[in-house]
């Protein structure tokens, strides 16, 4: 059984990498708009704080948490931005603290797990690994968002291995979320790292491919860049239609990013 001990490390990392791009904004900064429709950087982090949060019952209170599902179901559509829109009204001051105090919390109970334990989620059940690698692809997207509203470039690290790893990991859930029947057959997936490493994934003699940069990868399966930006390339026609739709999230998939990069 793999330690999660890495994953969590990196997840703090990460956080902690967003943290210091927004820990010395000015309060009106707050309210700059994020490339997400009707999303300021505010709502990025109070999104980042409700998740957290989430992914804190699950592992914590599993009772708690099934009472945040069955509420979902009932605004499938809007329960996320509800959540977004709760903590973006609190001021800058308290919104802060309150991301980094969940985010602790989570971090902590992450750490505590119990060996093999799986926790429920809004998607399948997942590993603490797996929760991890979850909320360091969202922690990752939403900095992103917040980077391109500053006019931040933020460079690539090796700690997008884990949001491959889940994208890959999601292929099927990418087809089903479309109503299409996922393939049969393994793909295999050979990116370039950003120290020039190639992370490879399934079988060497996979029929379907699709290779080109990892961050490129990731910016597709989080729906950050349109796929006609972007330098993947895919051979064979299923795993060409999976980059058409191809997401590391759960939930619907929502309209994506304009091509050309119109909205970044």
């Amino acid at each position: 059984m793999a330690d999660p001990t890495p994953v969590i490390d990196d997840l703090r990392a990460e956080s902690d990498e967003l943290d210091r791009l927004v820990a010395e904004l000015r309060p009106e900064q707050w309210s700059l708009p994020t490339p997400a429709p009707g999303w300021t950087l505010a709502h990025q982090i109070a999104h980042l704080t409700w998740t957290d949060r989430s992914a804190l019952l699950a592992v914590t209170d599993a009772d708690a948490f099934q009472a945040l599902v069955e509420k979902a179901l009932t605004a499938p559509d809007s329960f996320v931005d509800e959540g977004a829109e709760e903590g973006a009204r609190l001021p800058p001051a308290e919104l802060l603290p309150t991301w980094r105090t969940g985010r602790a919390a989570l971090d902590q109970a992450l750490r505590a797990a119990p060996a093999g334990a799986r926790f429920p989620w809004y998607g399948p059940p997942m590993s603490a690994a797996s929760m991890a690698t979850a909320r360091l692809m969202e922690t990752w997207a939403h900095g992103l968002d917040i980077a391109d509203a500053l006019g931040v470039v933020r460079p690539p690290t090796e700690r997008l291995k884990h949001v491959v790893r889940l994208g890959v990991r999601t292929r099927d859930f990418a087809y089903t979320v479309h109503g299409l029947t996922p393939p049969t057959e393994e793909f295999r997936v050979e990116l370039t790292a950003p120290s020039g490493e190639v992370w490879a994934h399934g079988p060497e003699e996979a029929a379907q491919r699709v290779t080109g940069p990892a961050l490129d990868f990731c910016l597709l399966v989080t729906r950050r860049a349109h796929r006609a930006d972007l330098a993947l390339t895919a051979l064979g026609p299923d795993a060409d239609r999976w980059l058409d739709i191809a997401q590391a999230f759960a939930g619907p998939p929502g309209a994506g990013r304009a091509p050309n990069g119109a909205d970044r």
